[in-house]
């Protein structure tokens, strides 16, 4: 095994990155270093910070160099990943987004981490549980955390002032948020919107202790049916659309860029949006930007989020020393020091708790305090197969067809027959796949 890497590095934030000695995008290590490829999405400046926390571990010592690359969006990364898993040209580490999870843990061409966590007695449970808990199966963890958000009610709290509304009580209920979102609509600016993306609606099922599929949301088996076409998926569409209905609920399409540019035009008061977009949005805003939790509906108790983002998968067929070389630095990843400079850059979640101990966290939760309310957001989820998050291989399609359905509801059809559409949409998807799969 190697030598534990107990590594003392400074990190440097002054200037809103890992400042390593040289700034080489791909460091060298020593000739007899093993080499791991590690393929990501990280685009821009995320994918800036990632290289340069890349860089500072490869120049730190001198048994492994990991070689970051840059694969596309999370989509075209999966797609490359399929075609090369299981050859020799597969990386080492490969990032994936949340959703996924089911096909890496069955495509026979990843190696769980729970075995090199079993292998090196390494303590997970110092970790974030609301987080692991997305990607363990069966009991053990298959990949390792890494990028991870979860949904935020922003809203434009010079907005609320001047409606009469209290700025440091956001809404938290649906009637709430529809109440406030009538108050706050005006002449180019709608009280309320939500992006047409699955995600969210999945994450509003959640709150209310809601299974996305059955058989537990697919963690005590392979998934046959949808189950958000029952009462709680129902309230979302309804209260969407009398919203939409009612000219107070804007919808600016598909397109992450489009809705937050809304949002910080002032022609949207309420959005929902990733936590790690937190940062950024403060600091451009020319309001006070608030940050609160997601609402759940008024007539259940607020269950919490589900994890998103991607995580960190370990190849299989690679040689043993690549991956043990691989997993030091996910180790190394999963420090208070890299997830502290980590949480700071890039608005991500800290995987370890005590990252949030270190100085350079509390000196930015005091200068953007609205970083704070995803983590507590988060950290008060009751654990549940709800909050787990659901497991289907066919879930980007059907994250599609409940955003058709969305929109065809705005166009007039009846929030219940839309809702049933993507239903039927997502369970036609599933029983393609498990017959394909036999």
């Amino acid at each position: 095994m190697f030598l534990s890497m107990g590594i003392g590095v400074s990190f440097l934030t002054a200037c809103g990155g890992i400042e390593a000695e040289e700034t080489a995008s791909q460091s060298q290590g020593s000739d007899e270093a093993v080499e791991v490829e590690f393929w990501h999405g990280m685009a821009g400046g995320l994918g800036d910070t990632l290289t340069e926390l890349v860089d500072v571990y490869n120049q730190s010592q001198d048994e492994v160099t990991i070689v970051p690359q840059f694969q596309g969006t999370y989509e075209e990364l999966l797609t490359k990943f399929r075609s090369v898993g299981g050859t020799p040209d597969a990386p080492g580490l490969v990032q994936v987004f949340e959703i996924g999870t089911k096909y890496m843990a069955e495509s026979g061409h990843i190696t769980p981490v729970q075995e090199w966590i079993d292998k090196d007695s390494y303590d997970v449970s110092q970790l974030e549980e609301n987080i692991l808990s997305y990607y363990t199966v069966n009991e053990s963890l298959y990949s390792m955390p890494f990028n991870s958000s979860t949904p935020g009610l922003y809203y434009n709290k010079d907005a609320f002032a001047e409606a009469g509304l209290d700025p440091e009580q956001p809404p938290e209920t649906f009637a709430e948020i529809k109440d406030a979102a009538e108050v706050l609509t005006k002449e180019g600016q709608y009280g309320f919107s939500i992006l047409g993306y699955g995600w969210f609606f999945e994450q509003l099922l959640a709150t209310q202790g809601a299974d996305y599929v059955n058989m537990d949301n697919g963690r005590s088996g392979d998934a046959t049916e949808a189950m958000f076409g029952h009462d709680e998926g129902l309230r979302v569409f309804e209260w969407m659309n009398e919203m939409y209905e009612d000219e107070t609920f804007g919808y600016f399409g598909q397109n992450w860029d489009d809705i937050r540019a809304a949002f910080q035009a002032e022609q949207v008061a309420m959005i929902l949006d990733s936590s790690a977009g937190i940062k950024e949005t403060v600091e451009t805003a020319s309001f006070d930007v608030g940050v609160g939790f997601i609402p759940y509906a008024d007539e259940l108790d607020r269950h919490g989020v589900v994890i998103g983002g991607g995580s960190i998968w370990m190849a299989s067929g690679i040689p043993e020393k690549e991956q043990e070389a691989a997993f030091e630095f996910l180790k190394y990843l999963q420090t208070p020091e890299v997830q502290a400079d980590w949480h700071v850059n890039t608005g991500y979640f800290a995987i370890h708790p005590e990252a949030y101990e270190e100085t350079i966290v509390q000196e930015q939760h005091n200068k953007i305090p609205q970083l704070k309310a995803p983590i507590e957001q988060l950290q008060a989820t009751i654990p549940s197969s709800a909050t787990q998050g659901a497991l289907m291989s066919v879930f980007p399609e059907s994250r599609q067809q409940v955003v058709t359905a969305m929109e065809n509801m705005f166009q007039g059809t009846e929030p219940e027959a839309a809702l049933q559409q993507a239903v039927e949409g997502t369970n036609r998807a599933i029983e393609v796949y498990n017959r394909s799969n036999q």
